[in-house]
């Protein structure tokens, strides 16, 4: 591992290679970073290693970092935190190390990251696109190895639409979770701080130090059954248009979904988009204007007031009250519909955005690419959710990506289940209290597995009756007398067989278990030692068939052996 003051070196050696000033507005002097990451170091060095040693990252121009102006994008008014904002604050106290504020759309108005007097932010991995905004800087400093991990803002999108363009992850996490305190304000009802990182677990761990216990009340979440996820996936028809090729894109996204597990369920998609329209093309669009709109009235045509951020701001002036009023009652309406359609699904699976867009299209139609862009995004925040932006593949050489919704305080369930498309799917073949219809068969259900087919083993096995409750048996590899096993062929997610293994008690263990047709799959095995005084029943050919002749008598099992944790509860009896 990397000391901190190396991996500080190294970003700014990045920095140069890559040459993209437009994605810096406070790049702190390389000797101001090395002297914070020589104080890590240090700690490191007494054996108080901090957490996130030997990681830098970048912060939003929205979000305040002692020492560096605050411009959310607008030259004229930037002024100087004396304070680094919450999140900022609890991330370098874990040891990672600022770089710098990053570019965005200004006042975080925009999902385009062209819209800005320090310059448009172009696509990492093909100039001519754009980067997607309003973070756009925070998402190409992550996508281009320069930042470990990156904060953005999302209040339409923000966090997410540019994971999706540059092919990294954006969390957005539930509304409260992270503060908000020292972050210039877009719509201070919607506005969440979020994570870039090239992984998963990278976004993960950075948002783990930046969270705070919420304040609300939690929402009834209904208990889930045990199953594999659920995934909601729109209608037929109802995306609408999107880019050549992004159909096909989402459709095979979802399939990858489907062989790891999951269960696909049609939603309606109508309260979703009705409600995105809402956010600005109805009165919702005020709450910017109560952020920074006295100040753009104040400096109305000044050069670096980007015009449609400011067209936008100012155009929400004179709506009055009881649109406002009558758009809340619209949405607790869609809220409702949408709750109702999403139903038990443990998150609704959406490409991030309906296409990307170059820089010279952005250009000649700046509102209606940027419109168009927000399709998928604008809901989430209004209705409440949290998300997750996670990479799902290329379409003509650049990356597409999908997201993830779900109810607030799901954000763990939900990286669970995006989890699915970076891990492939692991096989597991058992033989006794997992199959279907047996006590602990509920355990692989609950952690997301599928059946996939009905064998045997090799006529290489051994088969045991173990004293166990519940009833178990234990199958042994043997040099003679060995028979076919019935066994059953199971599909989990690779977090699913970690945490199944991760509580499996002795003397069950886990070994290559040889089936019929030669295939080695993982299995559950027995160590030898538990076989004294164990009745062999391999004549029956398996479990079931044993217990239909009465014996060993099945037992029921209490609460804790049939628990929806891994493993099950192995016990003796004396």
């Amino acid at each position: 591992m990397s000391s901190a003051v190396e991996r500080v070196r190294a970003a700014y050696a990045r920095i140069a290679q890559v040459d993209r000033p437009e994605v810096w507005i406070g790049l702190r002097p390389q000797a101001d970073t090395e002297a914070d990451a020589a104080e890590v170091d240090a700690k490191a060095a007494s054996g108080a290693r901090p957490p996130l040693a030997g990681t830098v990252f970048a912060v939003k121009g929205n979000i305040d970092v002692a020492g560096l102006p605050t411009t959310a994008g607008c030259p004229s008014y930037a002024y100087g935190p004396t304070a680094d904002a919450p999140a900022v604050a609890r991330l370098k106290a874990a040891g990672a190390v600022v770089l710098g504020t990053t570019n965005l759309d200004q006042f975080a108005t925009g999902l385009v990251g062209t819209r800005s007097p320090y310059g448009a932010v172009r696509n990492a991995h093909d100039p001519a696109y754009v980067s997607g905004g309003s973070s756009s800087g925070s998402a190409v400093a992550v996508a281009l190895g320069i930042a470990d991990f990156a904060l953005g803002t999302d209040t339409a999108g923000s966090g997410r639409v540019p994971a999706a363009f540059n092919g990294i992850v954006g969390l957005k996490p539930t509304y409260g979770l992270v503060p908000t305190e020292g972050v210039v304000p877009a719509c201070a009802s919607l506005d969440c701080v979020t994570v870039f990182a090239r992984t998963l677990p990278e976004a993960e761990r950075a948002l783990s130090f930046m969270t705070t216990p919420s304040g609300r009340a939690l929402p009834p979440l209904a208990q889930r059954r045990p199953g594999p996820w659920r995934i909601a996936v729109p209608e037929d028809g109802q995306l609408g248009e999107l880019d050549e090729g992004w159909a096909e894109a989402f459709a095979t996204a979802a399939a990858r979904f489907a062989e790891a597990g999951a269960a696909l369920v049609r939603v309606d998609l109508t309260p979703f988009t009705e409600a995105a329209a809402l956010l600005y093309e109805g009165a919702f669009v005020a709450e910017r204007y109560t952020a920074v709109g006295g100040f753009v009235d104040d400096h109305a045509g000044t050069a670096d007031l980007d015009p449609t951020v400011a067209a936008i701001i100012t155009g929400a002036r004179d709506i009055p009250a009881h649109r406002l009023h009558a758009d809340r009652g619209r949405l607790a309406v869609l809220r409702t519909r949408a709750m109702a359609s999403l139903g038990d699904a443990d998150a609704l699976l959406l490409p991030t955005t309906p296409g990307h867009p170059t820089l010279a299209e952005v250009a000649a139609d700046p509102r209606g690419a940027n419109a168009r862009l927000g399709r998928f995004t604008n809901s989430t925040n209004l209705f409440d959710l949290a998300a997750v932006a996670v990479p799902a593949g290329e379409v003509d050489g650049r990356p597409f990506g999908v997201m993830l919704i779900g109810p607030a305080f799901t954000d763990d369930r939900l990286a669970r289940v995006a989890a699915l498309l970076a891990t492939p799917p692991q096989r597991l073949a058992v033989v006794g209290a997992h199959l279907t219809g047996q006590p602990l068969n509920g355990q692989l259900l609950a952690l997301g597995g599928r059946l996939l087919r009905t064998t045997t083993t090799a006529a290489a096995y051994r088969l045991y009756a173990l004293d166990t409750v519940p009833p178990k048996p234990g199958l042994v590899r043997a040099a003679k007398g060995g028979a076919p096993i019935e066994t059953e062929v199971w599909q989990l997610p690779a977090e699913g067989l970690g945490a199944l293994l991760a509580g499996l008690p002795r003397p069950m263990t886990l070994g290559s278990v040889e089936l019929a047709d030669g295939t080695l799959v993982p299995g559950f095995l027995c160590e030898p030692e538990a076989l004294d005084g164990a009745r062999e029943i391999t004549a029956s050919g398996g479990w079931r068939a044993a217990l239909a002749t009465g014996w060993p008598a099945p037992r029921p099992a209490d609460e804790a052996d049939i628990r929806l944790g891994p493993g099950g509860t192995f016990r003796t009896r004396s």
